[in-house]
């Protein structure tokens, strides 16, 4: 059971990181605007923030922490995403050996285009 649920949310991370991110930022306002800045009126923002009164302080720590979380996954995403497709754009077969056993551990927790991709590459240069 465990492994479907991971293997859903690896293979949607990208969303999921960009969903995390833009809810963050959106408490963490809620918050900052409570605690510093109450009288800007933003409509049904400054509804939802005075209905909160005093939980906003919460909502600020709360989603400060769901902020670096969700932009922590979107960066770790877009790196490895990044560090794969330089190491299989590579034609040399002793520069892809080298970095074979990283590159490996780096796809394992990438959706599954990039393990498929992997094992096509590792066929080309014939790399067990």
């Amino acid at each position: 059971m465990f492994e479907k649920i991971s293997g859903f949310f690896r293979e949607y991370v990208f969303i999921f990181s960009i969903i995390l991110t833009i809810v963050g930022v959106f408490v963490f306002f809620m918050g900052v605007i409570w605690s510093w800045v109450r009288e800007i009126e933003l409509g049904f923002y400054s509804n939802l923030i005075n209905d909160l009164e005093e939980w906003n302080t919460y909502l600020l720590f709360i989603g400060f922490i769901v902020l670096i979380a969700g932009a922590w996954y979107l960066y770790s995403y877009l790196k490895n995403k990044r560090f794969i497709l330089e190491e299989l754009d590579t034609n040399k077969r002793s520069e892809f050996i080298k970095k074979h056993s990283e590159l490996k551990n780096t796809v394992k927790h990438m959706p599954k285009k990039y393990q498929k991709m992997l094992k096509d590459k590792e066929k080309e240069l014939k790399v067990k």
